[in-house]
């Protein structure tokens, strides 16, 4: 299968498994993808999500398969098809409630990219490359792609990338703040972070990814909901272990 979900205690991985065409994406896998997010979303023994490939030192993903694409292009509907597919994917990811780390250890390329980004962080090994190419290929970036790529790096380097197409290095990336980290073994520094974050307070994580989702659409103040967030925090059972652990000089167990 070229793509599937593994559960590992209180982590999952959804791994691309598609190493002979670079991890690009068939239609079906577009398709199957919110499936395996869905699962490890409703999971409540996962916190953390990890989207990687499933072999290191390989491309996390060379976009979208253009020998599938270019024949289907012509035909509007599997274009539609094709369209929403993508879109729910972005969308979905996106939104999803728990932490979502992007492991990138080789090509990241299109709407290979366009995955990393939807996730929270980006991990990166050296040989890892980034690009975003509609530009080689006469089409657009979507909109919501395209804002989750200006939220990452500002306007201006978003214009350079998307109107040049080129392929840069995981420093150039880091740099700009396409990536979160750059790390000599991108695997293992990455499972370090979702130990971590498996580790704390999920309502904590939960609430905070929408607060910043609300700063992302151009939220700059409280308002009745977001002042909602913040004090039915005190009332949960969260907080009240949070506590607990504290004056019993603890770890706390979330």
């Amino acid at each position: 299968m070229s793509l599937r979900l593994e559960k590992n205690g209180k982590i999952a991985h959804l791994l691309i498994d598609r190493p002979e065409k670079r991890n690009a994406f068939t239609q079906d896998m577009w398709e199957l993808f919110p499936e395996l997010l869905a699962d490890a979303m409703a999971d409540d023994s996962i916190r953390v999500l990890t989207v990687n490939a499933s072999t290191k030192n390989s491309a996390f993903c060379a976009g979208a398969d253009i020998g599938e694409f270019g024949t289907g292009s012509s035909d509007p509907v599997w274009r539609a098809k094709n369209q929403a597919a993508i879109g729910k994917v972005q969308h979905d990811l996106a939104q999803a409630p728990k932490p979502t780390i992007a492991v990138i250890d080789g090509d990241c390329i299109g709407g290979g990219c366009g995955i990393a980004l939807a996730c929270d962080i980006r991990i990166a090994g050296p040989a890892a490359r980034f690009g975003i190419t509609p530009a080689k290929l006469g089409l657009v970036y979507p909109l919501h792609d395209t804002k989750l790529l200006v939220d990452a790096v500002g306007p201006s380097q978003a214009k350079r990338i998307l109107f040049t197409g080129q392929i840069m290095s995981a420093e150039e990336a880091l740099r700009i703040g396409l990536i979160t980290l750059l790390a000599d073994e991108p695997y293992e520094d990455a499972m370090a972070m979702a130990t971590t974050m498996a580790s704390v307070s999920s309502h904590s994580q939960r609430m905070s990814k929408q607060v910043i989702r609300r700063i992302l659409e151009g939220q700059a103040d409280d308002d009745e909901a977001s002042r909602a967030l913040f004090n039915a925090a005190f009332d949960g059972d969260d907080f009240k272990e949070g506590v607990r652990a504290f004056l019993e000089k603890r770890k706390p167990e979330f």
